[in-house]
């Protein structure tokens, strides 16, 4: 009679069970709300994936990560977090203080590095019509003081972020935009997770929102899995395929097989 060695038993069966499938949690950005996320949810539904598309509350980055983080902080298992536009600086600041996220997914977005302001960094390459198109609102704030919020000229509204989008489509979600407050452009993170995460970017090289060039350069410096679309700011809508595509590449990446990634700061090479 043989007696077998519990702890390689133990060992074969974990090394044979599949991966847990992760949950993919996808983030809009401002001036839309999770509804933008529709056409890819459908997709990724569609194979099994469990989707959660959480409310950003578009009051400032702090704010907006804490909230994401509460919300990863409920997800069992490991998690694929994709943002979308100032949903990309969203996800850099909250994925650092969640240890669930496995990977981060850029869709035409904002990838900040630590310490870097939103509005110094989308003016860091020409080719954003935004600026000029949006309109400041005064509205009440906290402790009796005055706010900023900001929303996009409807009828600038497809040129800016949806030109490739059917017409009907572009106007109703210029009219039902969600505001941002103007002091999410004066954040910046505290962490930049994409240093040490498998990270992917769809750059959308037709965006008039954030500047392609400016796409192009945070996803090189974050040594990120890369794919370019020929998409307005909303490839979302006009190539849901593709983005559905991307996530699930990042889905099917084991966290625990990737490659110690270089840090572009030091040459040095990170823990995976």
């Amino acid at each position: 009679m043989t007696t077998e060695n519990p702890a390689a038993l133990g060992a074969a069966f974990l090394s044979a069970a599949p991966a847990r499938r992760p949950t993919i949690v996808l983030v809009h950005g401002a001036f839309a709300d999770a509804t933008s996320w529709q056409p890819v949810i459908e997709r990724l539904q569609a194979d099994g994936y469990t989707v959660i598309a959480p409310a950003n509350p578009l009051r400032g980055l702090r704010h907006d990560a804490a909230h994401l983080a509460a919300r990863l902080a409920a997800v069992e298992g490991p998690v694929v977090l994709a943002g979308h536009s100032y949903g990309g600086a969203v996800i850099t600041e909250a994925a650092a203080s969640t240890p669930n996220v496995h990977a981060l997914v850029y869709v035409a977005a904002f990838m900040p590095d630590a310490g870097e302001v939103l509005g110094e960094l989308s003016e860091r390459f020409p080719g954003s019509h935004l600026v000029p198109a949006l309109t400041p609102v005064t509205v009440p704030g906290t402790d009796a003081t005055e706010a900023v919020d900001l929303y996009i000229e409807a009828d600038r509204f497809p040129d800016v972020f949806a030109h490739d989008v059917p017409h009907e489509t572009a106007r109703t979600l210029a009219t039902v935009q969600r505001p941002v407050s103007a002091t999410a452009f004066g954040d910046a993170p505290t962490a930049a997770p994409w240093r040490h995460l498998p990270t992917w970017a769809l750059i959308a090289t037709e965006d008039r929102g954030i500047a392609p060039d400016l796409q192009r350069f945070q996803a090189d410096r974050a040594g990120a899995h890369r794919v370019e679309v020929p998409s307005s700011h909303l490839p979302l809508h006009s190539h849901p395929d593709a983005v559905a595509d991307l996530i699930r590449s990042a889905a099917g990446h084991r966290r625990a097989d990737r490659e110690r990634r270089p840090d572009t700061r030091t040459g040095e090479g990170t823990p995976g």
